[in-house]
């Protein structure tokens, strides 16, 4: 389910996170920043992937649906990598 944001943060873009990069394979977590207006699936909402490479200015992440590997076109503004132990 997606969370609403708290008054603070409310409108704001954290730029940082639009032009991330990330590296192929990497860790990451979607979620939806819901100030950025785009057509963005929610059965893939808190999932995690990892990143097969770049397309423009989108990444291909890589995630299993059920038994099946799916792979989506995602904006970095939505991705947040994930700390190795």
């Amino acid at each position: 389910m997606v969370q609403k944001k708290k008054i603070k943060t409310k409108g704001k873009l954290k730029l940082s996170r639009y032009f991330q990069e990330l590296k192929k394979g990497e860790k990451v977590s979607v979620k939806r920043e819901s100030s950025v207006k785009s057509s963005f699936p929610l059965k893939i909402q808190g999932r995690t992937g990892v990143v097969e490479g770049k397309k423009g200015g989108v990444y291909i992440i890589k995630m299993k649906d059920q038994n099946k590997e799916k792979t989506f076109l995602i904006p970095p503004i939505h991705l947040k990598k994930i700390k190795p132990n």
